[in-house]
């Protein structure tokens, strides 16, 4: 049994949903392994859950290597800074802050180790959690200019809406069955 399925296992009756969706998007067509496992770990590192984060690296560590793990890694942090920063300027709507420069470090953007466009999905699902308008715009573009599909820009998103809605419902279900599964 997969650290995903145990973790599913511990969801609340409320997210029934969620523990079908849990199982349904990982079986995705559209997308490669690298490509799920990396949009999936990326979503649950930004999802900010600890027992879900590590049930998703453990699946994801059997499932691709370790540059898709790292760039998944890299996604989720940039992003944590990128989107705070770009929704900012686009709800504050001023030129005058647009037209700054932003001086914040992005190397690992200019550099993935599991290809640009893999990453660009990684960050586009970090973005569409944290709801940075601005960011989802930008990525998805680059993704489909790299020669990824609409189908596969979908998939990504509906697996970064469960991760989500995964780590919502192990908040508000029984914390000594969230505690249990870290022992695992």
């Amino acid at each position: 049994m997969s650290e995903i399925e145990k973790l599913r296992d511990l969801l609340p009756e409320a997210a029934r949903d969620i523990r079908l969706n849990l199982q349904t998007v990982f079986q995705s067509t559209a997308l490669t392994p690298a490509q799920t496992w990396g949009v999936a770990l990326a979503s649950a590192i930004a999802s900010r859950n600890g027992d879900l984060a590590r049930a998703v690296l453990a699946d994801a560590q059997i499932k691709v290597d370790e540059n898709v793990i790292e760039d998944a890694r890299a996604a989720a942090v940039l992003m944590a800074m990128n989107n705070v920063y770009y929704r900012f300027r686009h709800v504050i709507g001023k030129e005058s802050y647009s037209a700054k420069p932003a001086r914040l470090r992005m190397n690992w953007i200019g550099k993935p180790m599991s290809g640009k466009a893999n990453f660009e999905l990684f960050c586009l699902a970090v973005s569409a959690i944290n709801g940075c308008e601005a960011c989802v715009r930008s990525h998805e573009q680059v993704v489909v200019a790299g020669d990824l599909s609409e189908d596969q820009v979908h998939d990504a998103v509906r697996i970064a809406a469960t991760i989500q809605a995964a780590a919502v419902a192990l908040e508000m279900g029984s914390h000594g069955a969230i505690t249990a599964i870290a022992a695992v």
